[in-house]
């Protein structure tokens, strides 16, 4: 994508490729980094030359990419594992072996990051156990931001933003976290190194410097985590604008400029860059709990559900959903957690589970909003970002009346990569601070007072069902 100095989304530019997961019935999930690398390129080889048939020159590349996931690179800087996705479950068995060894409470002081299967601990565990060659063969680990830069410019630079999220690496004294490390099966020399986080790159080496002439000098800066881009993106830059984002996972974020910060318990705590945080709670289940009721149930055409959900009354189901479908993140942490819905009957339609199923992932975000509102003072605004969401307006009323608190959605199309654009034209000093270029929002959705009751009695109703499911497993806590 294109953006200009003011952040704006330059309409007829860029390209979008998708690309697939590998999931097995064990829990992996996985991607090709090859195959991602040679999409990346493609995006990059179409939007320079659209550029240069219009005539116009960048000034820097700006990206993000996903928090948590990474793999192994050999001698030749050559794949030894697929990129391990942050939804990746395999690990379970090596959390509660970590939790054996580490003490959980204190690295999650330490690192921002629970025990947890999304992190990188647990994973390389899993494979030093599992594919013990491919772990022997490999060099450096490496998030896809490392293995991509290191294709374009020999040097496989990172952020501090993505340092941050990998579970390894203490935020509070800006380096690896020496408990963790000991651990685990890696070395400080497989890693990136502290003194080049935030480097921009330049010079693309020989074959990618003869496709893309126009950005062979440009500074190029490195991935930050796609959460906090999209917090910026969205205008959710201060304590009082939380962000709301709702894409195939989601999140509740709030960015907080400090020295030094404590993580507060259940979430987890990353940086944004060295001047800034992002503090929050992620859901493994969001959007994708919207897909997965589209591809199971018989619903009618999205016009009429949209219009069905909009007028059923919440509640009126008698359904408790609990929506883990692929784990838990915050608040529990349970990665071996599944969901479950309960009540059905014979005059349960399709609509109600779906009704249900929504409300239910509401739910969810008001837990993680009520230790934020504790700790950090209720904000003056939620703003809503993510397509997951804003294609429903009826959903992002449940959300509103769930969370008790007015709901602005936000009108950049692509909140996550105007992010990236927004701190890159900062470091270049064209503006002071990214505050000076605030996000467009639309449209205002104010809690139903009328519904605030039955949303508390559901809420008690979903925490009643998740004890009786889970509350004995044991799992590792933050």
């Amino acid at each position: 994508m294109l953006f200009d100095g003011h952040a704006d989304l330059q309409a007829g530019f860029g390209l979008q490729l998708p690309y697939s997961l590998r999931t097995t019935a064990e829990g992996g999930v996985e991607v090709d980094a090859g195959e991602l690398a040679r999409l990346a390129a493609q995006c990059l080889s179409a939007i320079h030359g659209q550029m240069r048939e219009a005539g116009r020159q960048a000034s820097a590349v700006a990206c993000c990419t996903f928090w948590h996931s990474f793999l192994g690179v050999d001698e030749d800087g050559l794949p030894t594992t697929p990129i391990i996705h942050l939804f990746d479950t395999r690990s379970g068995r090596q959390v509660r072996r970590l939790a054996e060894t580490l003490d959980p409470v204190a690295v999650h002081a330490r690192t921002g990051c629970v025990l947890h299967t999304s992190y990188w601990p647990a994973k390389l565990l899993w494979l030093a156990e599992n594919d013990p060659r491919a772990v022997g063969r490999t060099r450096q680990w490496r998030s896809f931001g490392e293995f991509f830069f290191e294709r374009l410019f020999g040097r496989a630079l990172t952020s501090t933003s993505m340092v941050s999220a990998s579970g390894i690496w203490n935020s509070n004294i800006g380096d690896y976290d020496d408990p963790t490390l000991a651990a685990l099966p890696i070395e400080r020399k497989q890693l990136a190194r502290p003194a080049e986080l935030d480097e921009p790159a330049r010079g693309l080496r020989g074959d990618y410097q003869r496709q893309w002439p126009e950005f062979a000098s440009i500074p190029w800066f490195p991935a930050i985590g796609d959460g906090a881009a999209n917090n910026i993106g969205s205008g959710c830059t201060t304590p009082r604008r939380f962000s709301l984002m709702v894409g195939t996972s989601g999140a509740m974020r709030a960015v907080v400029e400090s020295a030094h910060i404590e993580p507060l318990p259940g979430l987890w705590c990353y940086r944004v860059d060295r001047r800034r945080w992002v503090v929050g709670g992620a859901l493994s289940n969001g959007g994708e709990v919207f897909a997965w009721m589209n591809r199971t149930l018989s619903l009618p055409s999205s016009e009429e559900t949209e219009r069905a959900l909009g007028e059923e009354a919440p509640g009126s189901h008698g359904l408790t959903v609990v929506p883990l479908f692929a784990g838990e993140r915050s608040t529990g942490w349970r990665p071996e957690a599944r969901a479950a819905i309960a009540g059905m009957s014979l005059h349960t339609r399709s609509i109600d589970i779906l009704r249900a199923a929504l409300e239910s992932v509401a739910l969810r975000f008001r837990e993680i909003y009520e230790i934020m509102a504790v700790r950090m003072g209720a904000p003056d605004q939620l703003i809503a970002s993510g397509g997951g969401l804003l294609h429903s307006p009826a959903w992002t009323q449940m959300m509103a009346d769930a969370l008790g608190r007015t709901v602005v959605t936000c009108l950049e199309p692509e909140a996550t990569a105007r992010g990236s654009a927004l701190l890159a034209i900062e470091r270049l000093g064209a503006i002071s601070n990214i505050d000076d270029l605030p996000a467009r929002t639309g449209r205002v959705f104010e809690p139903n007072p009328t519904h605030r009751k039955t949303y508390e009695a559901l809420l008690e109703r979903q925490r009643a069902l998740y004890r009786k499911l889970f509350e004995d497993q044991g799992a590792c806590r933050g």
